[in-house]
């Protein structure tokens, strides 16, 4: 009895808590909406993660399922646009992948000019025979053995060099992926290149809600030279064995062993899609993770303190926090493959037309009161399974052990330094400049 009625309370309070939030977001929305759209910044204001982790308050609080009519997803078919915002039914949406489908499958066959990657394929041999080819191809043990400790040593001599003014994005946060993907992916390739064709391609593939044309154009010039390089990479390979422990050499192995999957055309429609999963997402989350650290001068001084102590776990965890702070990916969108509903035994149920575009909003996910404790706090104790940084279920992002250690590792030299700051004035903010990737951000330190 005593039980059922803590169960009723604590309820009773998450649902005041809930509303409670809904309305204070609901307030500063308005004031702070006000203040932007009078100084004309009202599209920047929108853009802040802290705007939008008020609207998903708002949202979860007295709409947490949204279905329209209308579609804003426009590179990809689909009849209109629904929005969950609650954690349970987010991880419905990415889990029932027969009813909700990734869509990326009509884009990706363009940029490999025929056959899809597995990142946009639906469950199936072809799904099963790619990634379980490339997971022998890219092991686990790889990461501790070969790729974090060759980013520490790149990240260390890039921060050593700066002299203690530096700008991390061309020095570290793009240096260290190129470098993973030059040595161990085992593709090589000039950093210029591969960042450029890397960052338009994934823009195209999962940015790209307006279908841009110019875009559109850009992105089938430059995977036509991402494929005639990477043809011409795997032959000259042929021609020329090493026996350096990379992705390639291994696909190679596994193509003389009959494996499925493993042509020549396999291999390289493989590395293209890893390649564009691995460069920009890197870059862009450590920069990221970094910002929401510096605003945090609490938060920083402890991911410090664990950096200088060696502590690379709890480093780790500050990174992951400020992630769900400052996260790039806030939403992952699916398309309903039928008629169909989520949270369909809760009040808060919503019917979901065959063809609608689904988006769950992860951002959202990470601070829903009734399954994230304490959602409002910075705090680096949480379970991994509170995050949905690299997506869910089937559709986990193929590199995510790979970016649990690269991240971390690029920023620990930084956070080792004295007196880590932005620079003064706009060089020490994050400058995307055309795009949605960090090119610019530059830092200091006490040398």
């Amino acid at each position: 009895m005593m039980t059922a009625l803590a169960n009723v309370f604590i309820w009773v309070f998450q649902r005041l808590a809930v509303w409670g939030e809904g309305l204070l977001a609901l307030a500063l929305l308005i004031v702070q909406g006000g203040g932007a759209l009078v100084s004309g910044t009202l599209g920047a204001f929108f853009l802040k993660p802290l705007t939008q982790r008020r609207i998903f308050a708002l949202l979860r609080g007295f709409w947490p399922n949204l279905s329209l009519n209308r579609i804003v997803m426009k590179s990809y078919e689909n009849t209109g646009t629904a929005l969950v915002t609650r954690r349970e039914d987010c991880l419905e949406v990415l889990n029932r992948n027969a009813d909700f489908e990734v869509v990326y499958g009509t884009r990706m066959r363009k940029l490999t000019a025929g056959d899809n990657f597995f990142l946009g394929m639906q469950p199936g041999w072809d799904y099963t025979r790619d990634t379980s080819a490339m997971r022998l191809a890219a092991r686990m043990t790889d990461v501790a053995e070969i790729v974090q400790p060759r980013a520490a040593k790149i990240a260390e001599q890039a921060v050593a060099a700066s002299g203690g003014k530096i700008d991390i994005v061309p020095s570290l946060t793009l240096q260290v992926p190129w470098d993973m993907t030059a040595h161990y992916f085992g593709t090589g390739g000039s950093r210029e290149s591969m960042v450029d064709w890397t960052t338009t391609l994934f823009t195209y593939l999962f940015l790209d809600l307006e279908a841009d044309a110019q875009l559109d154009a850009r992105a089938m010039e430059q995977a036509g030279q991402l494929r005639d390089y990477l043809d011409g990479a795997i032959c000259a390979r042929k021609a020329r064995p090493t026996d350096a422990p990379d992705i390639l050499n291994r696909c190679l192995e596994l193509q003389s062993a009959d494996t499925p999957g493993m042509s020549d055309l396999g291999i390289r429609n493989n590395m293209l899609g890893l390649l564009i999963g691995a460069i920009p997402t890197i870059s862009r989350a450590s920069c990221l993770a970094l910002d929401e650290l510096l605003n945090r001068p609490e938060a920083l001084a402890s991911a410090q303190a664990a950096a200088r102590a060696g502590n690379d776990a709890l480093l780790a965890q500050h990174v992951w926090e400020a992630l769900r702070f400052n996260p790039f990916n806030p939403v992952i969108y699916r398309r309903a493959t039928r008629d169909t509903q989520v949270a369909a035994s809760t009040l808060r149920r919503i019917k979901i037309r065959k063809g609608q575009m689904v988006f769950a909003a992860n951002f959202s996910a990470c601070f829903d009161r009734f399954e994230i404790a304490d959602p409002g706090r910075f705090r680096t104790d949480r379970p991994w399974e509170d995050y949905i940084i690299w997506g869910y279920g089937m559709h986990t992002c193929f590199g995510a052990t790979i970016n649990q250690a690269v991240i971390p590792a690029i920023l620990e030299p930084l956070l080792m330094r004295k007196n880590l700051r932005r620079a003064p004035g706009v060089a020490g903010q994050i400058d995307c400049g055309t795009s949605s990737f960090p090119e610019h951000f530059h830092l200091e330190f006490d040398s």
